[in-house]
């Protein structure tokens, strides 16, 4: 009878361990910072790619790197709307050309396709929120 209900004491401890760690780590709104960007953007280039392990090095210097910077420019009140951008942008194509400098050209081709998928899926995505937008503000006007 003991052993029983330490055991399930145990269990209830390990249990409620486990729930506090993963709220913790994944709580609403959590943002992740440049390691966690980095790690997690390098880990499924990693699958996608194929990559060696120094290239997976490579690429996770680059997108660590790349989200400090953009990170910087983001908490960076000085910058207005369109220089922030600009920013992102001039971030990009560094991102790119240290991508290509890594990648072999199949490799970055198929991160290149997978780029431009995802930014015209992003506009597709924003061109359908505007037309809401407009379609609001014409049947309230």
């Amino acid at each position: 009878m003991k052993n029983k209900i330490w055991l399930m004491t145990v269990l209830f401890a390990a249990l409620t361990f486990a729930a506090q760690a993963q709220d913790s780590t994944h709580a609403r709104g959590h943002r992740w910072d440049a390691a966690g960007k980095a790690d997690k953007m390098s880990d499924k280039l990693y699958r996608e790619l194929d990559l060696t392990k120094d290239q997976r090095k490579a690429i996770y210097d680059i997108n660590e790197d790349i989200a400090r910077k953009r990170d910087a420019a983001k908490k960076n009140t000085t910058l207005s709307a369109r220089q922030r951008m600009q920013r992102y942008q001039e971030l990009d194509s560094d991102r790119n050309r240290r991508f290509q400098e890594v990648l072999s050209p199949s490799q970055y081709k198929k991160w290149n396709d997978w780029e431009l998928k995802k930014k015209a899926d992003m506009e597709k995505k924003m061109d359908r929120k505007q037309d809401k937008k407009e379609a609001r503000k014409t049947s309230a006007g």
